[in-house]
């Protein structure tokens, strides 16, 4: 009974062992197999690879030869996937779609990054202040609000820019570019928020409402400048006087005052004014027109001032006493 007991352990003893041999000869296959996947490393950076052709690949990160050219327009790639994305720009393929809205797509990246506008992923933060962003290239731009870096500058004048679009608006300052135009009157704008602006003026559209007193406007600006009013904020001041101002165009008039400065010039008689209201004043002596008309007697003035002051015929009115005797 003893030798039968002693004999079963023996054999149970062979069968574990026949067992560890061949787990560590699957370990040792494995390892051979992962050592073979990764046998093609690249003698600049390290990097290891399965085949011999993505080893090829990588080396024309090295190299710069881009052997795959497009026959429509000559842009060259590394790699023929990416030639295979670039001719979509020609044929108008977009394969990849989006399943909850439909939009299409020529590359599965842009797929990818608009699938974040439905599902609100904002994956890229800003380590400084937290920030986040659905695209790297945003958190880029971003990162240069807090280096003050403008990478982007102005070959004509030397301005510089946080982002290219910026630097390509500046541009048509230079050019006088307006490619933004008007289907109803054909007025022609240098940005694309500059024209949606001025549709409103054919639409009537004033979507920025003052929230102290409900008036409405067209464009932003025109509400900052109102809360002002309310506010009694007045940001712009002279550097010579210290005269401050709610908007920045009366500051720029009222430095005429320092500088002497008459940019408006009369076509007719060359006399020059500071103030572009004041040209056109000007100008209803040589026109003779009289905007501005009493509503009681019909009679005509050149300026409100004018008018204003004939009123007081009417009215009886006499703002103005002596200091001395009171009359």
């Amino acid at each position: 009974m003893r030798v039968t007991s002693h004999s079963g352990l023996k054999s149970s003893s062979c069968c574990v062992d026949k067992k560890r041999v061949r787990v560590k000869q699957n370990v040792d296959s494995s390892r051979k197999v992962q050592t073979k996947l990764k046998s093609f490393s690249c003698d600049n950076c390290g990097k290891s690879f399965s085949s011999i052709s993505n080893l090829n690949s990588h080396m024309r990160i090295h190299t710069g030869q881009k052997p795959f050219a497009c026959e429509l327009c000559g842009q060259r790639c590394r790699v023929k996937s990416s030639l295979n994305s670039h001719m979509r720009v020609h044929t108008g393929e977009k394969p990849f779609t989006c399943e909850l809205c439909g939009q299409r797509f020529s590359h599965k990246s842009h797929l990818n990054r608009h699938m974040r506008v439905h599902t609100g992923q904002k994956p890229f933060a800003c380590e400084l202040c937290g920030q986040r962003f659905t695209q790297k290239g945003n958190l880029d731009t971003h990162m240069r609000v807090h280096t003050g870096q403008k990478p982007f500058a102005c070959e004509l004048c030397g301005q510089r820019f946080t982002q290219k679009g910026n630097l390509d608006k500046h541009m048509r300052v230079h050019t006088g570019q307006k490619s933004f135009a008007c289907e109803l009157c054909g007025q022609r704008f240098t940005l694309k928020g500059h024209l949606d602006s001025h549709m409103r003026v054919h639409t009537g559209q004033k979507p920025f409402a003052c929230d102290l007193c409900g008036q409405r406007f067209s464009v932003k600006s025109s509400l900052d400048r109102h809360m002002r009013g309310h506010t009694g904020e007045k940001p712009f001041a002279c550097e010579l006087c210290g005269q401050r101002y709610r908007v920045k165009s009366r500051l720029d008039r009222h430095m005429r005052v320092h500088t002497g400065q008459k940019p408006f010039a009369c076509d007719l008689c060359g006399k020059r004014f500071s103030v572009k209201s004041r040209l056109d004043r000007h100008m209803r002596i040589h026109t003779g027109q009289k905007p501005f008309a009493c509503e009681l007697c019909g009679q005509r003035c050149r300026v409100k001032s004018s008018l204003n002051s004939h009123m007081r015929v009417h009215t009886g009115q006499k703002p103005f006493a002596c200091d001395l005797c009171g009359q």
